[in-house]
């Protein structure tokens, strides 16, 4: 919430809790109809995609959170060293919002705008238009928009809300009141639009122009840094048309720098370019790597336990393991995907978490099996050699102090050489 919170703040369907999605089940019920009534060959590719679209930009934004969240625990390449505050956490989990008012612009646009229905799935000219409309008119209006946002009449009462998170996640993105929505797709309709009403407009360049919009607000808002310096040697025109998580990071802890929305040309041409933005580029790139003072060396329980990670799904994190969620039928290959990747390629322990207290650094590593891999004879094997390896690369960090899970204390699971090396290490 901004500090002193302005009209328009809040979702219309906030009060709606969970059952937001319900605003949609209109819709959802009128392309259901029209498909048992019609068939699907009376339904135009717009009105089919737009569903689709708004699950995949969940998936895409899924992804973006889990990687980021794997990658700040890691901490090699982290751009803001601190942890985040439950309150940030529970202020973007409101983060679906503006899909869901997507979703209704794009509905809402299908039956007012003739030629929506009627666009096929590619024209090159209309997309070349949404590229040069983004480029020109949505930079430059965001640019100033944005600093507006940062007037103290403005700040106090909407932008406040956004920037309460210094320690940024993908998903810091879209996390501002309703009217900053508003203005914000009323800019990004320019180059959607546009084309359109011209009569060039296409559905893959729209679905490609949202994409391209999520993928960017995500990539700058991700906290680590993970765009390579040699695509700026090859092409070095593109710092001027591309931000990197770490230009953004700084707008977030210096807030009156890098006002550019993902091209900063603008804060080249209008001096608002923060002096330390190559230096911090680069110094985190390079990154660093952290030694804990402690280690909990743990490993998985049952296959919902994947969603309960840090790289997980947090709605289903909040909840008790065992409560019911009546979305879990759909997710569940996610989870028996993990099991498998995990058992294939899963070669050492991973980290799932690092927490700071004071000076002490601490982290949890787990082994990448579940609890009814160690009930399997065959898997012993495996299992000893991933907390051996686990124990050796702790101790050649420099770790201080190790603990292990329940199950990787098991005297049954523990090859000769692991527990010789352990009390080596305790006599040391």
């Amino acid at each position: 919430m901004a500090t002193r919170p302005g009209p328009l703040t809040e979702w219309p369907w906030q009060c709606m809790g969970s059952f937001k999605y319900l605003v949609l089940a209109p819709a959802a019920l009128h392309t259901a109809h029209r498909v048992v009534t019609k068939g699907w060959g009376d339904m135009s590719l717009a009105y089919a995609a737009i569903l689709p679209a708004l699950l995949l930009r969940m998936i895409h934004n899924q992804i973006w959170i889990s990687l980021s969240r794997h990658q700040t625990a890691r901490r090699k390449h982290i751009i803001v060293d601190r942890g985040l505050e439950f309150d940030q956490v529970d202020r973007e989990s409101s983060w679906d919002d503006q899909i869901i008012f997507n979703g209704l612009f794009f509905y809402l646009a299908y039956a007012a705008v003739p030629n929506v229905s009627r666009m096929p799935v590619w024209i090159t000219e209309g997309a070349i238009i949404t590229a040069l409309l983004h480029i020109g008119p949505v930079e430059f209006l965001y640019y100033w928009f944005h600093r507006a946002l940062h007037h103290h009449f403005l700040y106090s009462r909407y932008h406040s809300h956004h920037h309460a998170s210094i320690v940024t996640e993908p998903i810091t993105s879209v996390i501002h009141p309703f009217a900053e929505h508003v203005v914000y797709f009323l800019l990004f309709s320019i180059p959607m639009m546009t084309p359109i009403f011209m009569g060039c407009g296409s559905v893959l360049a729209v679905v490609l122009y949202i994409t391209y919009i999520d993928f960017m607000n995500n990539m700058g808002h991700c906290n680590f840094e993970l765009v390579p310096k040699h695509i700026f040697h090859v092409f070095p025109a593109l710092k001027y048309l591309m931000y990197t998580p770490s230009f953004h990071s700084l707008h977030h802890t210096q807030f009156r720098t890098n006002y550019s929305l993902f091209m900063p040309f603008y804060d080249y041409i209008y001096n608002t370019m923060d002096s330390s933005t190559d230096e911090l580029y680069e110094r985190t790139l390079k990154g660093t790597e952290e030694t804990p003072d402690l280690v909990h060396l743990t490993h998985m329980t049952n296959l919902r336990s994947t969603y309960h990670l840090r790289v997980g799904i947090a709605s289903i994190a909040s909840r008790p393991s065992e409560s019911p969620v009546w979305y879990m039928w759909m997710i569940w290959p996610v989870a028996w995907l993990s099991m498998v990747l995990a058992w294939v390629y899963g070669s050492s322990a991973f980290v799932i978490e690092s927490l700071t207290l004071k000076k002490f650094k601490m982290q949890t590593w787990a082994i990448p099996r579940y609890n009814f891999h160690y009930g399997l004879i065959w898997q012993r094997e495996s299992i000893n050699s991933l907390i051996e390896k686990a124990i050796l690369d702790a101790d050649g960090r420099g770790v201080r102090v190790l603990s292990l899970g329940l199950l990787n204390q098991a005297w049954q699971n523990n090859s000769m050489e692991v527990v010789n090396y352990l009390h080596k290490s305790i006599q040391n």
